[in-house]
């Protein structure tokens, strides 16, 4: 049986830079009060009608280029987002013909900040079985196309920001590099912690006039009850994937972890007795983009050296759902 390795990696963020003196001038808030409850500094937000699959099509050439692959490499495309850029078809095929990578199958992954996780899952389980040899996965988002900048939508809207990350995993016979286990949760029962209600295929019609001024298609979030479940979650699926492979803590080489705030990985860290320089945090430069967390933040490790041949990386992530997941790897 194969394994799969992350063999090319890549991201893009569209340049607009939005800062949180820029949100002072929209809403109530603050710098100060920004950085103390997320660390979040500044994100970037795409222009008028640049979509997900826009900037998942940058992160994938940069991808390729650094798998030193071509498009017609790809054999399979995997793409993870909550904002694809219309309701139908999904975000993958856009990709597929943006790429040009012949009539391969896409698919979209619909997990919210567990998705690049899960893509990766069904990735890696294509290629142990002999079906694929070159899997392009990706995590793409534009959120700031859907947020309330007014003060009633502060404490979300501060917090996301736009992006994409791409991945390329091939097969390998090599018994000491790529995939060792990914580790997949859920518990719908809160989905409404954290969730869009409107648009909904319950209701006739999907969406009025009165929940659009209400704003009732903007997204809600129980900011406690998420933070106190992620902390706990993320803990639980680490630790699940160092069990599984029969490693410590002490064994990790990095934890790339998804960046929803910068007080969770904080305290999962300190819980966990990770040091610092072993827990993976960007945050304050982009905001949570959701799906394209992990593989920004794994592309940025891997530019600044913080990843070396031979390290065992633990990728782990909570989000809407609740989902929760993680992925060990032997870099």
């Amino acid at each position: 049986m194969y394994r799969s390795k992350i063999v090319g990696t890549g991201f893009y963020v569209p340049p607009r830079v939005v800062t949180n003196h820029d949100l002072e001038k929209l809403m109530d808030t603050s710098d100060e009060w920004i950085q103390q409850r997320t660390g979040i500094k500044e994100r970037h937000y795409v222009e008028d009608g640049v979509g997900a699959a826009d900037l998942a099509y940058e992160a994938s050439k940069r991808a390729l280029q650094s798998a030193g692959m071509k498009p017609e490499d790809i054999d399979f495309i995997v793409f993870a987002t909550l904002s694809p850029d219309y309701a139908l078809p999904g975000s993958g095929v856009l990709l597929q013909h943006y790429i040009g990578a012949r009539n391969v199958g896409a698919i979209d992954i619909r997990d919210q900040c567990t998705g690049f996780l899960y893509s990766l899952m069904v990735a890696d389980n294509a290629i142990r079985v002999g079906q694929y040899k070159n899997v392009l996965v990706v995590g793409a988002e534009v959120h700031s196309t859907g947020l309330d900048f007014s003060t009633g939508g502060r404490d979300v809207t501060v917090l996301f920001g736009d992006g994409a990350g791409a991945v390329i995993l091939t097969a390998t016979e090599e018994k000491n590099k790529g995939i060792l286990s990914t580790h997949l949760h859920a518990e719908g029962k809160y989905f409404d912690k954290l969730w869009t209600e409107w648009p909904s295929s319950k209701r006739i019609p999907r969406i009025t006039h009165k929940i659009l001024d209400n704003g009732g298609h903007y997204p809600y979030m129980d900011g406690q009850f998420v933070f106190k479940h992620a902390v706990k979650r993320m803990v639980e699926v680490i630790n699940e994937a160092l069990e599984f492979n029969g490693y410590t803590v002490e064994d990790i080489g990095m934890v790339i972890p998804h960046q929803a705030n910068l007080r969770i990985n904080q305290m999962v860290a300190r819980k966990m007795g990770i040091p610092d320089e072993k827990m993976y945090n960007n945050i304050h430069k982009y905001g949570n983009t959701t799906a394209a967390t992990i593989p920004i933040a794994l592309t940025e490790a891997l530019q600044e050296g913080k990843i070396k041949d031979g390290d065992l990386v633990i990728m782990a992530s909570f989000g809407a759902g609740f989902t929760w997941a993680s992925a060990a790897m032997i870099w």
